[in-house]
């Protein structure tokens, strides 16, 4: 029998934590982390998904900054707001929404963001910190599958992880931190020759292409761990990178689409503002 990982409750808990450390921070150093979003455009699928990141931080009793610019905004507009964020000492953490309006430079914004309130980690010094192995806040996504990862209880150290997508928001990032948990680890993406036959060697396999139903069954070793980073909306309702139909009874763990990874992006943005708001330096 394939097993469904169960992100929704997996992600209910961390964010329960949160609060319950959040009311914590505040009562011991008198300050209430605050997450600052960034929406540049109009764009009705990134207002959708601010508004849900607002909602959980109010929910966790953290403080709500928000800066809202038109589709218009130029490069100098922005950079002068997260500059703004930079220096305001009662924002614990930036998020910059992407993706942003055509003429602007995303990565040269997000580098305007401290590293320790990038919340994202996005910024290349995050990313240098990751390649390093030093302390430091880690893409939330990549972050939320290792937890589910380690509480289904799943192995990590000399497991063959397979990350299928190479981005720098998830595939990459991936791949650094399964290393790090002493995986080997295995690179590919959709334009790699016989994909599936690279797939198959795969214990964990770690799905964000992009594409999708990418993955189906002749792509999977029977009992491996699969893990669906990709939502799509279609015709017949959401759908993740793999087939998932044809994976059941045939993988041994497999997150759903939805209800697998994507609650765990947003409670371990939580996680990653706490974390951010206890390494700042207190006011004096």
């Amino acid at each position: 029998m394939t097993t469904l990982i169960d992100g929704k409750k997996t992600a209910r808990e961390i964010r329960a934590w949160v609060a319950d450390e959040v009311a914590r921070t505040v009562r011991e150093r008198g300050r209430v982390p605050a997450l600052a979003t960034v929406l540049v455009g109009d764009d009705p699928a990134s207002a959708v998904y601010v508004a849900a990141k607002r909602s959980a931080i109010r929910e966790a009793g953290m403080g709500d900054v928000h800066r809202a610019l038109p589709p218009h905004a130029s490069q100098a507009e922005v950079a002068a707001v997260i500059d703004e964020l930079a220096q305001d000492r009662d924002v614990s953490g930036i998020l910059l929404q992407l993706p942003l309006p055509g003429g602007l430079d995303a990565g040269a914004l997000i580098d305007r963001i401290p590293a320790g309130k990038d919340v994202d980690g996005l910024t290349t010094t995050s990313a240098g910190l990751l390649a390093r192995g030093a302390d430091g806040l880690r893409p939330c996504t990549p972050a939320g599958v290792l937890k589910l990862l380690d509480t289904e209880g799943v192995p990590l150290r000399g497991a063959h992880a397979v990350v299928v997508g190479h981005s720098e928001l998830v595939g990459r990032p991936m791949a650094r931190m399964l290393l790090q948990r002493d995986a080997t680890v295995t690179v590919a993406h959709r334009h790699t020759l016989r994909l599936a036959s690279v797939t198959r060697q795969a214990d964990i396999l770690v799905v964000a292409t992009g594409v999708p139903g990418l993955i189906g069954a002749d792509h999977v070793k029977p009992g491996a761990v699969v893990v669906d980073v990709g939502i799509h909306r279609t015709p017949g309702g959401l759908q993740g990178d793999v087939r998932a139909r044809e994976l059941d009874g045939h993988a041994g763990l497999l997150t759903p689409v939805p209800g697998g990874v994507g609650p765990m992006t947003i409670a371990m943005l939580l996680a990653n503002t706490l974390a951010a708001a206890r390494q700042s330096p207190s006011r004096s």
